[in-house]
């Protein structure tokens, strides 16, 4: 069961490996950076940091899964898909009694598995 109190939502396990993940590439942080200053178009952003599409789509797919960026598919004048990147609001927040609320969250949710299949 999930609770929030006034500092954070308690986030899984799985969901907190996933962020701490996806900030642990220094390509991924520099795509955070440049995202800060607002939403960029793929093309311009692979640019910028001097990498291919390919590469860049797969770093942003990881950190949209993590929840830090989000990406938008719209349509130019001339009919072209135009694919925009923004970072989405996020604090990463970390300290030892949110690792261990993960932790117990995860714990919890595989006790209840475990029961409920052996019934």
């Amino acid at each position: 069961m999930k609770y929030q109190t006034p500092e954070f939502a308690l986030i899984s396990e799985a969901e907190l490996l996933a962020m701490l993940t996806a900030v642990a590439n220094p390509l991924r942080l520099r795509v955070v950076a440049e995202l800060s200053g607002g939403r960029v178009h793929v093309s311009e952003l692979a640019r910028r940091l001097g990498i291919s599409r390919p590469l860049l789509y797969m770093h942003l797919d990881r950190l949209e899964k993590a929840g830090l960026v989000t990406g938008q598919l719209e349509l130019s004048e001339d009919g072209k898909a135009m694919k925009y990147y923004e970072l989405a609001p996020f604090e990463l927040r970390l300290d030892a009694q949110r690792i261990t609320d993960a932790v117990r969250a995860s714990e919890q949710d595989t006790e209840m598995k475990e029961t409920a299949s052996e019934e």
